[in-house]
Order: C-alpha cells, then structure tokens, then sequence
C-alpha cells in the first residue's frame, strides 16, 4: 500500500489526501459545525479537479473528522457580514463558487462517496447528495440530522438542493423546504435523500478497509463499500422539543401530500387549517405553527424554487444564484441572521408579516435575474 499522498491546500479547515487510490476530503471545522467558509469551498473544488483525469485515483470520500457534524452549512455569518456593509462581490463570489462546486460534484466523473454523520444542512447538502449521480452514495447514520432550514432565516432551500427535493416522493420535498423540518437516517433513506446507512460505530472499520483494501478500478471502492452498509434503517429517533418531527414521513406522508400539493403557500395554510382527521389534526396544527414562525416570503420562494426545479442541475444552480441576490436585496435573510443567529432575540420582522399577504407578483419578481444568460457567472455549467 501507497504512503497516503497530501494534496497541497491553503486551508487548515479541509484535509485532502490519496490513499490506496482513495482521494480523502476531510472536513475539520469543528468549532463551526464544519460550516464552509470560501477557503474551504476552494480546497475542496481543488481537491477534486486534481483527482478528475488522475488514473491514481478511483473514487472519493468526503467525510467529517468530528463526530457532531458533516457539514452544518455555508459561513452564515460570513455571507451576513457582507450584505451589511454592501459588500456584493464578496457575497456573489462565495455563492458562486459553492454552487460551481456543488455542480462540480454532481457531475464528477468518479464515485463519491459522502459520510453524512450528524448535523447535514443547508451547504452540507450541497457536497454530499450529488454523490447519487456519480456511482457513489450518500451514506447516513443513526445521528444524521438532515434538513434545508433556509426559511427559519429568510433565506431559500439553495445549492441545487431544489433538484433533489422536486425528485422526492409525492409532496415531501414540497414540505421540507417550506418547514425546514429536520429528518433523520430513515427518513432519508424514505425521501430519497440518502442511498445506504451505517452506524457510526462502524465508520472507522469502513475507512480502514478502504485504505487496505485490494482496488484495481472503482467497482471494487463500490464492492467494499457495500460490504458495510445498508439500505434501510433502524428507526430514528425523534430529536426531543420538536413536536413537527415527532411522526416519520412514511407516517405523515397523506398528510403531507394531501395539504403540502397546494399551489401556493397561503392555500397550503388554509388547507391544514382544515384537517379534521385523527392525529392529523394535531400534526396539522403544529405544521401551522412552524409555518407562522417563518419568514412567509421565503416559505413562497422555497415552494416556488422546488417547483421550478424540473429542469438540469446546472439551471437551478443558476436560478439559485439569481435569488441569493434577490433575497439579500428584497427579501428577509438580513432581518433572519439577525434575530436568530447573531442578536438571537428570536423575533425577526419579516418583510411581509402574513402568509395570507404574499402576492404571486411578489413571488415572481424573487426570480428576475440580475444577469444576462451569456454573462452569468455560472453560465458555463452544463447538466
């Protein structure tokens, strides 16, 4: 076996090696949650355009060091920093190099493989469920706490997450990106957000067979992949003071489909509103109440976003950008970061105070870009 290969990085906060053929991503923010800041989105996109035509490596491992977490997202208060004091080319060039490297991901050439252990949002999602396109998995375990849980701050489900939520069964991604409700292993593998499931107790047994294991192509980093996992899951359990999360998917899902398909996000109010059925009443009032706390413009554009989303990954990547401006200009991600991350009084003051107050025009004008296609700073992504 090879002495394992460093790859050359100006990031502390990412680790990226070969060994055994494997190229190893390993995320070591601790402090942060492994929330990626721009020197870490670089390093890694680094990483893997280094690795693309080398013959000496046949497939890739994006994992955390840390057990809490994969990755908890992008610099929120990074991207907050910036919008206060105007900075837009700081903003745009942090958002648009994450979505070149989600994109860089999804269409990566050899199996990725990402270790979605812990807390798994927001950015966390970008580098790791195009890991289903590739010949790779996405691999959950039994302290996965997955979710996109931009509305809580203003903000949208981004980094191509929309692509994925569109493809989930009936109306579920309807509902995780309008709530932000955080799922677990089960529930994921359920949605269709995760491939395979291992406990994280057997994590360390998986990076050692990988690391010794005889590889002579990338079918054989697969065989001995699949050697470990699974494909279902123990069930989860429910994280404790959060009544929205108490049932699976699998359970909710009638109701999920029967009032999360609505056209807009104030029929969808309406509709649970009405729910009279047995445990759905109260499953329905506590949706409604989580609904009140979000920022009602960011609700719409999430349910518009994940709509939108029929066509390549390379459109909605853009389209995401277009409204990183929007929301940061016109919308409530300001007021959001404010009140729950950085004063953390918890009472934002969202633009447009009432779900019922959301026009479509308003809807519409989130997605006007502020670019020329053939000038857009993610023009070239194609698929």
């Amino acid at each position: 076996m090879s002495t394992p290969t460093p790859i050359p990085s100006a990031c502390d906060e990412v680790h990226t090696r070969v060994e055994n053929r494997i190229g190893f991503i390993e995320l070591d923010r601790p402090q942060a949650l492994n929330a990626l800041s721009l020197q870490m989105i670089r390093a890694i996109h680094a990483a893997l355009d280094a690795w693309r035509d080398d013959p000496q490596v046949l497939a890739v491992v994006a994992r955390s060091l840390h057990p809490r977490a994969f990755c908890a997202g992008g610099d929120v208060r990074f991207f907050y920093e910036a919008g206060r004091r105007g900075d837009v080319a700081a903003r745009d060039a942090f958002f648009t190099e994450e979505y070149a490297l989600d994109h860089a991901i999804f269409t990566y050439t050899k199996p990725y493989f990402a270790l979605m252990q812990g807390v798994v949002m927001g950015g966390g999602m970008g580098i790791s469920q195009g890991a289903h396109r590739t010949g790779g998995m996405r691999i959950v375990t039994e302290t996965t706490k997955m979710a996109m849980p931009e509305t809580r701050i203003g903000f949208f489900p981004d980094v191509g997450a929309s692509w994925f939520l569109a493809r989930t069964p009936g109306a579920l991604g309807r509902y995780l990106a309008v709530t932000g409700a955080t799922i677990g292993a089960a529930d994921a593998l359920y949605a269709g957000l995760a491939d395979a499931y291992l406990d994280t107790s057997a994590i360390a047994a998986l990076i050692e067979a990988l690391a010794h294991a005889p590889l002579a192509g990338a079918r054989d980093v697969c065989a001995c992949v699949d050697r470990f996992v699974s494909r279902t899951a123990p069930v989860a359990h429910r994280r404790q003071g959060d009544p929205l999360d108490a049932l699976s998917l699998s359970a909710a899902r009638g109701w999920i489909d029967r009032h999360f398909s609505q056209p807009d996000v104030a029929a969808i109010l309406a509709s649970l509103e009405s729910e009279a059925e047995p445990g759905g009443r109260e499953w329905a009032q506590e949706a409604i109440r989580t609904m009140r706390d979000r920022s009602p413009l960011s609700m719409a554009v999430a349910l518009e976003v994940v709509t939108r989303a029929e066509g390549p990954m390379s459109d909605c990547l853009r389209r995401d950008l277009d409204l990183t401006r929007s929301m940061f200009d016109h919308g409530d991600v300001i007021e959001g970061v404010r009140a729950r991350i950085v004063d953390k009084d918890d009472r934002p003051v969202w633009r447009i105070a009432r779900i019922e107050d959301v026009t479509r025009a308003e809807v519409e004008h989130m997605f006007v870009s502020s670019w020329p296609l053939d000038g857009h700073p993610l023009h070239h992504l194609l698929g």
